[in-house]
């Protein structure tokens, strides 16, 4: 019992000093990777840096704690992270104070689903993700999360569009003219130094190395170049005017949104006291909406003054008392000597600092992290907040279980050991709940850093306390060793780590599995980059097509003509060219009997009466039929009512237990009567035959010619 409850107590059975020095080895080289990957995941996730540390802290502990996997590595991942941010950009600014904590609050939402989907013994609900459907979305989410890390590669900053691809437009169209150099270098060398040490040996933390070589020199070539400057320090009096005029617009938007909460306020106010349909409530409506479209049309003309103010290159010329001095690159005076620098000014979604410009005249880098671990507490709930990110925190929490749970099974097909769907979702569920009290955003486990610690000689989950330990101690002493680290390189790492999950050969085998299927997966992976950021409506539409394909065929299962096999078995006579009986019709209904597609099994058996000109009996092979509903036996029984009064007779064979319980309870046994069923295809033959063919001129009947009767058996393929 307190196994079960605490499944970390199994670890030590049988533990050792050599078990120990493995798991030891293996959490320290998982860290070595985790760190580096973490704060670029976060950054994905639309989060300062140091919250990837976050994630890293707790949450790989308390899953090995609780799960049931051994290898299991869980943390920061790069499909949850782009859902994160997916489902918190509509409700506030990444990176905000208020992002942040709605990315903590989803963290908890969503551990809470996993933990009662794992106490409930629900883990079969991840089924509803089809593997189809999964390879179509994961492949999109690994080229959406590759292309948006476009802008910090080329070191460019342009406004999100309403689509990721018109956002990747407006990234190129940038890049054609405002590329920065000396970034777009940083994380080219980042990408020639992973990618040729993990050809030389993927043991190696190729990922650490390149962030180590990659800092020092961002450190000694003063890579960030960071200043701030007054307004009067511009000596643009047209880029001056156009700062004013975006100050002007922020504040606009932030007074207009100040006004439309007011009036949301007063509309649920007037909704509970008057009602939805009240005169006041309809008139605060319209206000709303009227604030709503004036707001869009201020975001529209700040975004085209950001645009324009980012597109400025300036030179800093530094005057007689030292001052800068910041000139267009066109304007600067002949004589005058800039620094050599190419200058631009930080422009954000908040209003700028006229007494103190952000000018940047170097690459971006990471920058301070707070040192120390992040102060326990437990988030504010905010019920309608929580509300609008259920639906999202339910599609995150079964597309990471499925990805955990996936890397799960394959680590224990290697090791041998027992794996627990609901125990692993249980670890999951504590991970990100207990995680999200040290500040994590949700997690989930990691292909790449499980194969390490496969790899790396992990005996048990310990390993992964070890990872954590190592996460604590850099948030605790090495923190400002970080500080240079390029974003450039961040995003190569992420786009390094998604190559991964690219897989075309996934579409391929799908299709040759069944074309519906590829086709279901092809089609959620065009759905999910059309609407990207919107992630949720691209696999939202390959579930609806996978439970469309599921009810239709079970509305419309396989109704097989059997006839004789040289082989001695029955077997569908379309599908293998076989000839027919003509008084005796054999089919096998493949599949339960129920509401959906009762009525398919009496157009199929109508169509033979039809068809069949000699035809005198109907046999049903029923060993296809697992269960039957009500509908299912109501339907049986009005076949068998019809078949009759029409003049023909009806058999059952390989009836199974389950659905013979079903018929003598409702007494269609009796209706049927019990010398019409039979145990075996060959004895309802031997039986039915002779009366069938009386006065008949069919020459030579397959049911009994082509093979001896006592040998007939039911193939079961078609």
């Amino acid at each position: 019992m307190l196994r079960r409850i605490f499944p970390f107590l199994g670890w030590f059975r049988g533990y050792n000093l050599a078990g120990f020095r493995l798991d030891a080895m293996a959490g320290i080289t998982v860290a070595l990777v985790l760190i580096p990957q973490s704060m670029a995941y976060a950054q994905l996730a639309g989060l300062p840096a140091y919250y990837g540390l976050y994630a890293a802290f707790l949450p790989p502990m308390v899953a090995a704690l609780f799960g049931s996997s051994m290898q299991l590595a869980t943390g920061p991942v790069a499909v949850v992270s782009l859902m994160t941010a997916a489902s918190l950009e509509p409700l506030a600014t990444a990176g905000s104070e208020a992002f942040i904590a709605y990315a903590v609050l989803l963290a908890l939402i969503v551990g809470i689903f996993q933990l009662l989907l794992g106490v409930l013994r629900l883990g079969l609900v991840v089924n509803f993700l089809s593997h189809p459907v999964v390879n179509g979305f994961t492949n999109a989410a690994a080229i959406i999360i590759a292309s948006s890390q476009l802008s910090k590669m080329f070191g460019v900053y342009v406004d999100k569009a309403e689509h990721h691809y018109e956002t990747i437009w407006r990234v190129f169209e940038a890049a054609f003219h405002y590329t920065h150099w000396p970034t777009l270098a940083m994380g080219a060398g980042a990408f020639i130094i992973m990618y040729g040490l993990k050809r030389l040996n993927p043991k190696i933390p190729y990922v650490l190395a390149a962030v180590a070589v990659t800092t020092v020199i961002s450190w000694a070539v003063g890579f960030q170049h960071d200043a701030k400057a007054p307004l009067s320090a511009i000596a643009s009096p047209a880029v001056r005017e156009e700062i004013k005029a975006f100050n002007r617009e922020m504040r606009r938007i932030s007074q207009l949104g100040e006004e439309r909460a007011e009036i949301n306020r007063k509309v649920r106010q007037v909704a509970e006291n008057k009602g939805d349909k009240s005169l006041e409530g309809l008139k605060y409506q319209q206000e709303a909406t009227l604030d709503t479209a004036m707001i869009e049309k201020e975001k529209s003309l700040a975004h085209l003054l950001r645009e324009s103010l980012r597109s400025h290159l300036f030179v800093n010329v530094p005057r007689a008392d030292g001052a800068m001095m910041f000139y267009l690159k066109d304007e600067a005076p002949p004589e005058a000597r800039d620094d050599g620098r190419a200058w631009r000014i930080k422009v954000g979604n908040t209003e700028l600092d006229a007494a103190a410009l952000k000018m940047a005249g170097g690459g971006a880098v990471v920058a301070d992290i707070p040192p120390g671990l992040p102060t326990l507490s437990v988030p504010k709930l905010d019920w309608s907040v929580g509300l609008q990110l259920f639906p999202y925190a339910v599609i995150i929490s079964l597309l990471g279980f499925m990805e955990a749970i996936s890397i799960a099974k394959a680590m224990a097909g290697k090791t041998g050991q027992r794996l627990d769907p609901n125990q692993e979702l249980i670890g999951q569920g504590l991970a990100n709940i207990i995680g999200c009290l040290g500040k994590s955003y949700p997690v989930s486990g990691s292909f790449s850093r499980s194969a390490v610690n496969l790899q790396a000689g992990a005996r048990t989950g310990l390993s992964s306390v070890v990872t954590s330990l190592m996460v604590v101690i850099v948030l605790l002493f090495f923190t400002p060793l970080l500080y240079h680290l390029p974003q450039a390189v961040l995003a190569a790492v992420i786009m390094m780590a998604v190559v991964g999950l690219i897989n075309v050969s996934g579409f391929v085998h799908a299709w040759k599995a069944q074309w519906y299927d590829g086709a279901i997966s092809i089609i959620t992976f065009v759905a999910t980059l059309a609407f990207a950021p919107h992630l949720d409506k691209g696999i939202m539409i390959g579930v609806v097509l996978s439970l469309g394909v599921f009810l239709y065929q079970s509305m419309r299962p396989k109704v097989a003509s059997l006839a004789m096999h040289p082989d001695c078995s029955l077997r569908d006579a379309e599908h293998f060219g076989l000839r027919q009986c003509e008084h005796v019709a054999v089919i096998r209904f493949d599949g339960p009997l129920f509401f959906a597609n009762a009525s398919f099994l009496e157009d199929q058996i109508n169509e033979r009466i039809s068809h069949m000109p000699h035809l005198k009996h109907i046999l049903v092979v029923a060993n296809g039929i697992n269960d039957i509903d009500a509908s299912g036996e109501d339907a049986l029984s009005l076949i068998v009512d019809r078949v009759r009064s029409a003049g023909y007779d009806i058999s059952f064979s390989h009836v199974k237990e389950r659905v013979l319980e079903v018929m003598k309870r409702t007494h269609l046994l009796a209706k049927i009567g019990e010398d019409h069923v039979y145990p075996l295809a060959a004895s309802a033959i031997a039986a039915i035959h002779e009366k069938a063919h009386a006065g008949s001129h069919e020459e030579a009947c397959p049911l009994v010619t082509v093979c001896p009767l006592d040998r007939v058996h039911v193939g079961e393929g078609d």
